[in-house]
This record gives structure tokens, C-alpha cells and sequence, in this order.
């Protein structure tokens, strides 16, 4: 059985804006759809049990309805109705599928409502890759953004953001970012020349060996680098604010690092600037 894109959702403004976006990937990629929606909050109190047999009899209903609405546009489409936790319930439910859609309102401290940071918590447990798209409008924007350091799992986002940006049209904007190491005290401290420009020079070098390649298996697809110094999250976030999607890798699952996204990833989608991918 091919593999389907799975889409997290619930009732919000930012639920449709995910379920569009897996849509129009679905279509585009010829790939089916499986809704997925999760009832929680159940706690196992006497008389809880008619409730939550209402609320997952109206999700039922709610999701049929969307998946007509889908099938009319020629697309395969299968729902779930879960109970449990969210986070668990998602990633089990993904796991070995194509890719992970949820929808997320959060964009950060003081920037809109802070209902916490379930994209963090479910790209984190994920085993396969999650984009997470916020409440924002992002026409007019250009630009697939991806994060490079030289690792394999920069390498793995490299291949996504290009095979994206390739079906977009869109530009592959490639950033590799590179932070002087920190001097104590910092008092009158002042980087030599040499150092800095050898730090630039190394992550160009690094750049460009990891996008050799992309040319041949892309050859319509416009490629940007860009070598910045700063802080890496703060460079991709600058960046996608003005971008279609970003790209960021992230560490695999571990016994307790399973729920620990690398920090770049978790900082990018604490403050979420446009529909972003978070890849293994």
C-alpha cells in the first residue's frame, strides 16, 4: 500500500489552513489523504462516557464531511477519529506514512493566542516528517528555506526542501549559518580577522558540498546560497518570514531524546514564520 499524508486536525482556523495545505501537496504529489482527528481530555470520571461518545460520534460526522469535500476534487481520502493524547496518538498514527500536516496558532511569546506548543511536542515524536503550518496568510511570499550544517540530517532536509521547491516552483534558498565560539569575559574581546574569515570560508565550503548534486537531479531549479553569521535559528527565522515553507532538520528518537527536538528545530518552530517542515 503506497504511503499517505496524514493530517492532524481539529475545528480551528489554523486546522483548515493544514488540511489545505496537505491537499494541495496531495494532489500534486498523486498521494492519498488520512484525516485524523483526537478526542482527549477524557479522565475516566463516572458519567464521562456518554460525553465522549457524543464528542467522537460529531468528529466522525465533521471529518466525513471533509473527506466528500476532498473525494469531489479526485482525491483518495480515509479518516480516524483517536482517543488519547494527541501527541502519541498523532505520531503512532503517521508512523511509516508519507509525512505528518498539523496546524498550529502559536507563533511565539506575545503573538497571538499561546495555546501552547503541541507542533514542537508532536514534530518531536514523529518519525517521519512533520510540517506544521501556522495561521498565516502567506500569499505572495517565495522561496523554500532550508537550514545547512553538513550533517546527515541536514542532508535529508536538503533532499525534502529541494523535491518542495521543485513541485512549488519556487526558489531552494540555502543558508548555512556560522556562530564564533563564546569568550569569557567578553569585556574589549575582539575576534581576529583570520578566525572569522576561516569560519566564513568553512561553512561556504560546507555549503556547497552539501548542494553538489541537486543540479543534475533538479536542473530546472533555481538554487540561492547564502553564508550568514548569527545565531542559526534567528538567521531561518529572519528568512522565512518572507519565504512559502522552511526546512529544518532534526535529531532522531532516542529512549528520551524521542521527545527533544535539536534546538534549532524547537527555537524555529517556537516562533513560527511560515509553513515549516521539520525532517529526520
Amino acid at each position: 500500500m503506497s504511503k499517505r499524508i496524514v493530517v492532524g486536525i481539529e475545528q480551528t482556523s489554523a486546522g483548515e489552513r493544514a488540511l489545505a495545505w496537505a491537499a494541495q501537496r496531495a494532489t500534486e504529489r498523486k498521494s492519498a489523504l488520512l484525516l485524523v482527528s483526537v478526542v482527549s481530555g477524557a479522565l475516566g470520571v463516572v458519567g464521562e462516557g456518554e460525553l465522549l461518545a457524543e464528542a467522537e460520534r460529531q468528529t466522525q460526522d465533521w471529518l466525513s464531511d471533509e473527506s466528500e469535500r476532498l473525494r469531489t476534487h479526485g482525491l483518495s481520502v480515509e479518516t480516524q477519529v483517536l482517543l488519547g493524547n494527541p501527541v502519541a496518538q498523532l505520531a503512532k498514527a503517521s508512523d511509516e506514512e508519507e509525512m505528518l500536516v498539523i496546524g498550529s496558532d502559536y507563533r511565539g511569546p506575545g503573538e497571538g493566542p499561546a495555546r501552547g506548543l503541541h507542533g514542537v511536542r508532536i514534530a518531536s515524536a514523529a518519525s517521519v516528517p512533520v510540517a506544521v503550518i501556522p495561521d498565516i496568510d502567506v500569499t505572495g511570499r517565495t522561496g523554500v528555506v532550508v537550514g545547512v550544517d553538513g550533517s546527515p540530517v541536514s542532508e535529508a532536509a536538503i533532499a525534502f526542501a529541494a523535491a518542495e521547491a521543485d513541485r512549488l516552483h519556487e526558489p531552494l534558498i540555502a543558508v548555512a549559518v556560522w556562530t564564533p565560539m563564546t569568550v569569557k569575559p567578553r569585556n574589549a574581546f575582539v575576534y581576529p580577522d583570520d578566525y572569522l574569515e576561516n569560519l566564513n570560508l568553512a561553512a561556504e565550503e560546507s555549503l556547497a558540498l552539501s548542494l553538489a548534486g541537486l543540479r543534475q537531479d533538479y536542473p530546472d531549479l533555481e538554487i540561492q546560497t547564502q553564508v550568514r553569521r548569527g545565531y542559526p535559528s534567528a538567521v531561518i527565522s529572519e528568512l522565512a518570514s518572507d519565504a512559502r515553507l522552511a526546512v529544518v532538520g532534526s535529531h532522531g528518537r532516542g529512549a528520551v531524546a524521542r521527545f527533544l527536538l535539536g534546538s534549532i528545530s524547537h527555537e524555529v518552530l517556537t516562533y513560527l514564520r511560515t509553513p515549516t517542515a521539520v525532517v529526520r
